[in-house]
């Protein structure tokens, strides 16, 4: 074994590294919507608390951040709401790369199974395997763009998450939220009439 490998057995590569933070992202990501509903569902009915609990657990279980100071005071009930509504929105504003995960896999990875041809006007065509490949091809841009989005959509959560601890924000975050769900929203109107 060389010196580097011996001195460090833990150290992995940056590929590996951004690869695990890409999955643990897109894991994320995706109970974003689930957890902000069923906060907002048992929030008002005396569960705050556990909510602040679960939304802790995400980030750190996850994300694999690091767990903040939790101050003395709990947050209120009020802004456990709010919290789950930005959540809400944020988790919104996932479904739309995590759909174009979904698209790589069907359109992508499984081309070949889920269109059963013919493939004379498809990309790569006229054979199966050439539109196949031309299809995973064209995917795997998209994939990257995508996964990326979600690193970047759980880091945005993940610092409105610290603020359930009474850590100050930057100023920028709630007003990227908001233009992150108003993008969001631009961007599935313009899909859905071009559908």
């Amino acid at each position: 074994m060389s010196a580097i490998a011996t001195a460090h057995p833990t150290v992995r590569s940056r590929p590996h590294r951004i690869a695990r933070l890409a999955a643990r992202s897109l894991v994320y990501c995706a109970t974003l919507v689930p957890v902000a509903v069923l906060t907002l569902v048992t929030a008002p009915l005396g569960g705050a608390d556990a909510a602040v609990t679960r939304w802790r657990a995400l980030r750190t279980g996850l994300l694999g951040m690091p767990p903040t100071a939790v101050p003395g005071r709990r947050p209120g009930t009020v802004a456990v709401l709010g919290h789950a509504l930005l959540s809400l929105l944020v988790g919104a504003v996932a479904l739309l790369p995590l759909g174009v995960q979904m698209l790589m896999v069907l359109r992508g990875v499984l081309y070949g199974v889920v269109d059963p041809g013919p493939y004379d006007n498809s990309w790569g065509g006229p054979t199966r395997a050439g539109a196949w490949l031309a299809h995973f091809l064209v995917g795997l841009p998209m994939t990257a763009a995508g996964l990326a989005a979600l690193i970047g959509i759980a880091a945005v959560h993940q610092r409105l998450t610290r603020r359930l601890d009474g850590e100050r924000g930057p100023l920028w975050l709630l007003p990227t939220v908001l233009l992150m769900a108003l993008a969001g929203a631009l961007l599935f109107v313009a899909w859905t009439r071009q559908i």
